[in-house]
């Protein structure tokens, strides 16, 4: 039975490839993000992902990974820190915040870490409802 504190990571890195697939199915082909030459003149020399790529390991934890059977994502919020990069290792981390019982629901911090140099590039928080796997 989950309870606050317990956690789940997932190591996960994105290529240009899954960018660009991004980038053609959300319709946000901005040049940082997949244009070579508009990301080496950039501030951060290189080309960046899309924040919601870099946010959606979330939905595959919740999803496919961690007591995925029923969920029902009801709320996200999230904070970018810092930019994400292709070829790049990360380390998602979800942790059991606070558990709401009588509602089946789970409030969980979300963070994702850099794994070379451990510095968070997002933050935020998730509320999921599932009547299969949160019940006490």
């Amino acid at each position: 039975m989950l309870q606050p504190g317990d956690e789940f990571r997932h190591t996960f890195s994105y290529t240009q490839e899954d960018v660009n697939t991004y980038a053609r199915v959300s319709g946000d082909t901005n040049p940082l993000h997949i244009d070579p030459a508009a990301g080496k003149a950039s501030m951060f020399g290189r080309n960046i992902i899309h924040g919601f790529l870099g946010a959606s390991v979330f939905t595959k934890i919740f999803g496919v990974l961690w007591y995925a059977d029923g969920h029902i994502y009801m709320t996200q919020n999230i904070k970018w820190l810092k930019p994400m990069f292709v070829d790049t290792q990360y380390e998602a981390v979800v942790k059991v915040k606070e558990i709401f019982p009588e509602k089946n629901r789970i409030l969980y911090e979300c963070a994702v870490y850099d794994s070379n140099t451990k510095e968070q590039t997002i933050t935020g928080e998730a509320m999921l409802m599932n009547k299969k796997q949160y019940v006490w």
